[in-house]
């Protein structure tokens, strides 16, 4: 059976009043679909995404090769503040590793990825890496990502949140990044680089705008 922890994850929203103005932009956990090509809701640019099943499980699937780092946009534009949740799974070969994450804003947004080889949770901006800290993933474990963006003093506040399936998410932000400048809308993102040779697969996508 599908771990279904979206609740658990966005409760905290709830309790302390965050939640009174949410509004839901994108949401797919993939349950209604067959195995096949990536659904029209998304679109990819690079990378042979497709839905997969195993068991009773449907997620969105990445191939293992070629090893590249690959996306796939989904949602509306927009510019509001909001958070963006997602897990993850993949497997490391020997010392290679795979890195995944999410990102808000478009393409060139800001991103938050899970990077094993460093053994870091990082926030980047397109493909430029802004700020970094320790994280310790589990290969072959499900991992879940939160990525927020809300307004401060002036600018934005960029809020990255990673936690193991089954765990708790953090009550606090793990990684942090201040942007003293107005943010331009855009579109979410999913996002995968199958360095270890391994299937990255998604799951559980849910964005909210507050």
């Amino acid at each position: 059976m599908k771990h279904r922890l979206l609740s658990t994850a966005f409760s905290l929203l709830l309790l302390t009043g965050a939640g009174a103005s949410e509004t839901v932009l994108f949401e797919q956990n993939f349950n209604a679909l067959s195995s096949g090509p990536l659904p029209k809701e998304f679109l990819a640019l690079a990378g042979e995404f497709g839905v997969a099943v195993d068991g009773s499980e449907h997620f969105l699937e990445l191939p293992g090769s070629p090893l590249d780092t690959f996306g796939a946009l989904f949602g509306p534009s927009n510019g509001d503040p909001g958070s963006l949740e997602a897990r993850f799974f993949g497997t490391k070969q020997g010392r290679k590793f795979p890195t995944f994450g999410l990102s808000l804003r478009g393409a060139g947004g800001y991103r938050l990825q899970v990077s094993p080889g460093k053994g870091q949770l990082e926030i980047y901006k397109g493909d430029d890496a802004l700020v970094g800290v320790p994280f310790t993933w589990q290969s072959g474990a499900w991992t879940w990502l939160r990525l927020s963006l809300s307004k401060k003093d002036g600018g934005w506040l960029v809020e990255g949140r990673a936690w193991s399936e089954g765990t708790s998410a953090p009550l606090e932000a793990q990684v942090l990044w201040a942007v003293a400048a107005e943010v331009t809308p855009g579109r979410g993102a999913l996002w995968g680089s199958p360095y270890s040779g391994t299937l990255i697969r998604f799951d559980d996508i849910r964005w909210i705008t507050r």
